[in-house]
């Protein structure tokens, strides 16, 4: 079915249920699951100690990330590996697929509303658009 899997968790319970799901999915196929959360970049012009400690406290916050979804997750006897990238996360999601040869991108949707997310830019909606493997939306 799908042997590579790629979760996308950005810590809203809408991914935290994406997660569990992804990890159910991931056994009943035998796949590999990789999780990935992506943070802001971080502007250079912050210059140092300043640039080092907004790195450093987003990729905390990108590891808490990681952590709880791998709570969610439990054991995958195909395997699970970890991912935290900089930059915009349906770009990272993205730029993940290719590299990995994902068969299956699971992610969260914080569910704003069609009108809503079309103001603001929903990463959901650009995975999606954009995405050359399947994509399942989890509310």
């Amino acid at each position: 079915m799908f042997e590579n899997i790629l979760l996308a968790v950005d810590g809203s319970d809408h991914s935290l249920k994406a997660a569990k799901l992804a990890g159910d999915l991931a056994r009943l196929s035998g796949g590999k699951l990789r999780v990935l959360t992506a943070y802001e970049k971080v502007p250079s012009y912050l210059g140092e100690p300043n640039l080092s400690q907004a790195i450093a406290k987003r990729t905390e916050k990108a590891e808490t990330v990681l952590n709880g979804a791998t709570a969610e997750i439990g054991d995958i006897p195909g395997g699970c590996e970890t991912d935290m990238l900089s930059g915009d996360p349906a770009e990272a999601i993205l730029r993940a697929v290719d590299t990995f040869d994902i068969d299956l991108i699971i992610m969260g949707t914080r569910g704003q509303g069609d009108i809503k997310s079309l103001l603001l830019g929903s990463q959901s909606h650009k995975v999606v658009s954009a995405a050359p493997c399947p994509v399942m939306l989890v509310r």
